[in-house]
C-alpha cells in the first residue's frame, strides 16, 4: 500500500504540472491570436456605449481573466479563476458559463463512446483469443482479416457507410440528433426509446472502429502467452483445456486493460467526425464549433477538460495494472 500511495502521489504531482502546462498554453494561444480578440472585444463594447471599466469587466467575465495590466498579471488572474472553476463564458451559447456548456455536452459524448468502447473491447478480446488459437485455420485467418480491415478504415468512413445503409438505403434508424424532439425529456418510455434508437448508429460506429485494434492486440498477446513456460508445464501435467484456456486469457488480457483505461480517458474528446456526421451534440462537435465560431473561452475549456480526462485515465491505468498484476506488485516491493 505504501508503494501504491507513493506512485499515486507522483502521478498526481505530474498531473497537476501537465494541467498547468495545458492551461498556460490555452491562455497564451488566446492572447497571441492575430488582432488580440480580448482587446478587440473590449474596444467593441466601448464603441457600443459602455464605459471602459464596464467593458473591461464584461470582457473579464467572458474570457475568465482581467483584460488589463501586464501579461503576467492577466495570466495570474486566469489561474486564479481556474482554481475557482471559472473558465469564462461562452460567446456562442448566450453567455452561459463554459463549465455548464461543457458539462451538458459531456453527457452526449460519454455514454455512446463508453458503450461502443466496452462493446468493442468485449467482442474484440473474445475474437482475439479464437484468432490466436485457430491462427492456422480458416477461422483464425477470417478473424484476423476482419480486424485488419476494420482497423484500417477511418471512423468517418464507417459512420458515413452505416448512415447510408441504415438511414438511407434501408431507413430503419435515425441519423440526425440525439433524440426525437417530439418526445418530452424525462424518464418515460418514449423518450428513452428515442434516445436508444438515435444512439445505435454512433455506438455501432465507435464499436466497429475500435474492434479491429482490440482483436489484433489480443491475438498478439495470446500468441505471446502461448509460448510461455507455464502453459507448456500445464499441458505436460495434463491440465484440462478449459483451465489452460482461462490461464491464457487472464494473462493475455492484462496489457489490454491499460490500453482500455487510456481509451476511456479519451472519451471526453469524443469522436469529432462521428458527432458531426450524426449531429450529436457532444464534446467533439462542441470543440469544432468553438474553433469555427472563435469561441476562445469555450475552446480553451474543452482542451483543458480533455487533458484532465487523459491524465486521470493514465493514473487509473497505472494503478489498476499494479493491482491486477501480482508480478508488478512484487517488483515494486522488491525495489522498495
Amino acid at each position: 500500500m505504501v508503494v501504491i500511495a507513493r506512485r499515486l502521489a507522483g502521478h498526481l504531482a505530474r498531473g497537476v504540472v501537465m494541467i498547468l502546462v495545458v492551461a498556460t498554453i490555452s491562455f497564451f494561444i488566446v492572447r497571441s491570436i492575430p488582432g488580440d480578440p480580448v482587446a478587440a472585444h473590449t474596444q467593441k463594447l466601448i464603441e457600443q456605449g459602455m464605459s471602459p471599466e464596464a467593458a473591461e469587466q464584461a470582457t473579464r467575465v467572458l474570457y475568465g481573466f482581467q483584460p488589463k495590466g501586464s501579461l503576467w498579471e492577466q495570466y495570474g488572474g486566469y489561474l486564479s479563476g481556474l482554481l475557482r472553476f471559472d473558465l469564462g463564458q461562452s460567446i456562442t451559447h448566450a453567455g452561459a458559463p463554459v463549465t455548464d456548456v461543457l458539462a451538458d455536452a459531456a453527457k452526449w459524448t460519454v455514454l455512446p463512446v463508453l458503450a461502443g468502447t466496452l462493446l468493442s473491447f468485449l467482442v474484440g478480446i473474445i475474437m482475439g483469443v479464437y484468432a490466436a488459437i485457430k491462427r492456422s485455420g480458416k477461422l483464425g485467418d477470417a478473424l484476423a482479416i476482419s480486424g485488419s480491415l476494420l482497423h484500417g478504415v477511418p471512423q468517418y468512413v464507417l459512420g458515413l457507410l452505416l448512415g447510408a445503409i441504415f438511414a438511407t438505403l434501408i431507413p430503419i434508424l435515425p441519423s440526425d440528433g440525439p433524440v426525437d424532439i417530439l418526445y418530452e425529456p424525462g424518464f418515460n418510455a418514449g423518450y428513452i426509446g428515442s434516445l436508444a434508437q438515435h444512439a445505435v448508429l454512433p455506438v455501432a460506429t465507435y464499436a466497429l472502429s475500435a474492434y479491429g485494434g482490440w482483436i489484433l492486440a489480443m491475438k498478439s498477446s495470446v500468441v505471446t502467452v502461448l509460448g510461455d513456460d507455464f502453459i507448456l508445464a500445464a499441458e505436460l501435467r495434463g491440465m484440462k483445456r478449459s483451465i489452460i484456456f482461462r490461464y491464457i486469457t487472464r494473462n493475455a488480457i492484462l496489457p489490454l486493460f491499460t490500453i482500455l483505461a487510456l481509451s476511456l480517458g479519451l472519451l471526453l474528446g469524443g469522436a469529432v467526425f462521428i458527432e458531426r456526421i450524426f449531429n450529436y451534440p457532444g464534446l467533439g462537435k462542441l470543440l469544432l464549433d468553438s474553433i469555427t465560431m472563435r469561441d476562445y473561452a469555450l475552446m480553451g475549456g474543452a482542451f483543458l477538460l480533455i487533458t484532465v480526462a487523459i491524465i486521470v485515465a493514465n493514473i487509473i491505468a497505472d494503478l489498476f495494472y499494479s493491482v491486477i498484476d501480482p508480478r508488478v506488485r512484487s517488483g515494486e516491493e522488491v525495489s522498495a
